[in-house]
């Protein structure tokens, strides 16, 4: 049961029997519902602890963007938007009318963003992918015991922090962000890499196939002081290894089992070189839960498991979980995106003052049917590897016109 549907249900049972409080019972229902339960209590649910200023700050003095984030964060509010409208008419680039609203520069980036993200076959190529794993790299350098410095601050690509063994293969989406840096800064004063670094990952997110429509916040503060060492995953970490490290940074082992998710659209290059190309589940650039299925179920012989992942998936406090994840895509999606927006404002001090700038994302797609499905089962199940295949899948492109590999 979650942290907030506890205290509710306590609420209750003391309004219909006020016999059942006890001393302090208010100071404790007052930690339920705002969400600053203790890590204990928060890491038996949902992510629950508050982040930046909006740990500090009164509620009377928070901004309508920071109450909305604060009820993300403490899981009374969703970290998606399900608009099915898109936004209206946006001005021209430099025009007066855009630079009187904050959020027009970033319309014109989306959209420049998502053009690069799709391949044409409808699925999310290896740039998309990319920039997911840079949101990811560049906020989760934080935790609570270094004692500050790091997170979503742009340092990734800012200090130096490129050169890290764990962020190898980061380069194209790197000079990706910064050449769309340099393109836009002039239009929008305020521009941060930092930004740029988060909202590429949730564009992303979007234009792949069923993702869902994270909401999204401008304003974070770059940084070129690099983030304390040692602060990611390995794949070949244990499952307590992997918890504790979320865990400090505010992010609950059902939110990690969210979170991980993002492998389902990924290919591995580097973990396995012989093997480059190879998916994490059969769906490679969708954004479905055929990754919860494969990880801990059979699959095709090109999936590629992560040992960390599969550690993750059975261990008894995500497991519960990730079987529900395994059928059910709208739970994970809006798990996924409350525990991304935490995320990608781990190391954020300005939280109240950012502004919300989710209208200028593409509109989630809730169905995708793969024209080139029979192809891709028959590389999927083979052992021979293609890298003519590999390639055409990174880049979201049809693979129809490679039946020959296989002789037909």
């Amino acid at each position: 049961m979650r942290v907030s549907t506890i205290a509710q249900t306590v609420a209750l049972a003391m309004l219909l029997n006020p016999s059942l409080g006890w001393p302090g019972m208010n100071k404790t229902l007052h930690d339920l519902l705002s969400g600053e339960a203790s890590d204990t209590e928060a890491n038996n649910g949902d992510s629950h602890g508050l982040l930046g200023d909006l740990a500090t700050l009164p509620d009377s003095s928070l901004t309508p963007v920071g109450r909305s984030i604060k009820n993300i964060l403490t899981g009374t509010g969703s970290g998606q938007d399900a608009a099915s409208t898109a936004r209206g008419a946006t001005p021209r680039l430099g025009s007066a009318a855009c630079r009187a609203d904050t959020c027009c520069t970033w319309a014109h980036i989306a959209a420049d963003m998502s053009n690069s993200f799709l391949g044409k076959a409808g699925r999310c190529n290896s740039l998309s992918r990319a920039s997911i794993r840079l949101g990811f790299h560049d906020a989760a350098g934080w935790s609570k015991s270094t004692g500050g410095g790091g997170g979503a601050d742009g340092s990734l690509i800012l200090s130096g922090e490129l050169s890290r063994p764990e962020n190898n293969g980061l380069q194209e989406v790197c000079a990706f962000v910064t050449g769309l840096y340099n393109r836009y800064a002039p239009h929008h004063g305020n521009l941060t890499v930092a930004d740029l670094i988060q909202m590429a990952a949730t564009v992303a997110t979007v234009t792949c196939p069923l993702g869902p429509r994270i909401r999204s916040f401008v304003g974070r503060r770059d940084s070129a002081v690099p983030a304390p060492p040692g602060l990611l995953p390995d794949v070949n970490s244990d499952a307590d290894t992997l918890i504790r490290l979320f865990g400090d940074k505010t992010i609950s082992p059902q939110g990690l089992a969210a979170l991980i998710g993002a492998h389902s659209t990924s290919q591995q290059r580097f973990v396995d070189p012989a093997r480059a190309g190879d998916p994490q589940d059969s769906s490679p650039g969708v954004w479905d839960t055929t990754y919860y299925r494969q990880t801990v179920g059979t699959a095709p012989p090109r999936v590629f498991r992560f040992p960390s992942d599969v550690n993750l998936a059975g261990d008894p406090r995500v497991a519960e979980e990730w079987g529900v994840y395994e059928g059910d895509q709208g739970r994970w999606n809006e798990d996924y995106a409350r525990e991304y927006v935490r995320l990608s404002l781990l190391g954020v001090e300005n939280i109240n003052a950012l502004t919300e700038c989710t209208e200028v994302l593409p509109l989630a797609r809730s169905a995708f049917v793969a024209p080139d499905q029979e192809v891709m089962d028959r590389w999927l199940n083979s052992t021979e590897h293609s890298e003519g295949v590999a390639d055409a899948v990174f880049n979201g492109d049809l693979v129809v016109g490679l039946k020959r590999l296989w002789g037909s």
